[in-house]
């Protein structure tokens, strides 16, 4: 049993891992292509993005590999395989609820590691990205990242969803993750500036993070920004 869960805990690691690199290394390409020089002199920081995120991927992969396993072997979680298991209509309900909850949680916990000793202690791993890159998706401190792995396994304990809408709310994570920090916006400005984009997060809302820190704090949605007073617009820099 031990052999199985460690060799679960190991595959979900790497696959987190290749998943980031795949993800963070596309987008690190058309950033090349996109806006030449924007990598110049950055060589050292994307070094340290690496080794930090590669870090994160163990911390994401060892759970998500443990409760895998457990869902393969005892049924674990409220992950389902059967169309049928619930009307269709569901479907779509259960990735925006898990989104919802994530950002929710991100929102939060976010705003208190802006807090001065949380900062130093925590949270200034993720902000050394100066300018932030396409690689700094997943470069946080250990117990950062340990504040992001806990979201998804807690939340297929709690709220039904199919296993493939579950690999579309990870997509979404890996690329929302990804095209935030690239320090440049790629969705067009028809989305951007349109009444759904003032209610999504690009890299333009989050790169005025990055640039003000006391603001922005969402990770998906702008819900939690404009409620509670923290939303400063878009930076004209992205």
């Amino acid at each position: 049993m031990w052999t199985a869960i460690i060799l679960s805990a190991l595959a979900m690691t790497a696959i987190v891992a290749l998943r980031y690199l795949a993800a963070s290394g596309v987008f690190a390409l058309v950033t090349n292509r996109v806006r030449p020089g924007y990598h110049a002199r950055l060589g050292q920081q994307i070094r340290r993005e690496i080794g930090w995120s590669l870090a994160s991927a163990a911390i994401y992969g060892i759970p998500a590999g443990v409760i895998a396993w457990g869902w393969q072997e005892h049924g674990w979680t409220r992950i389902y395989i059967d169309w049928n298991a619930y009307p269709l209509w569901y479907l779509p309900i259960a990735p925006l609820l898990y989104l919802f909850a994530h950002d929710s949680w991100f929102y939060w916990t976010h705003r208190l590691m802006h807090r001065p000793r949380w900062f130093r202690v925590v949270h200034a791993v993720h902000h050394a990205s100066r300018p932030p890159t396409a690689w700094a998706a997943m470069s946080f401190h250990p117990w950062e990242a340990l504040t992001g792995a806990v979201v998804i396994p807690v939340l297929v304990f709690a709220i039904p969803i199919h296993v493939t809408m579950l690999g579309l709310v990870l997509l979404i994570m890996t690329v929302m993750g990804v095209t935030n920090h690239m320090g440049w916006e790629m969705f067009p400005r028809r989305l951007v500036h349109s009444r759904l984009g003032e209610w999504l997060i690009t890299a333009s809302h989050h790169q005025r993070h990055h640039e003000e820190y006391k603001c922005n704090y969402g990770l998906y949605f702008r819900f939690w920004d404009r409620v509670c007073g923290t939303d400063r617009g878009l930076s004209p820099n992205a």
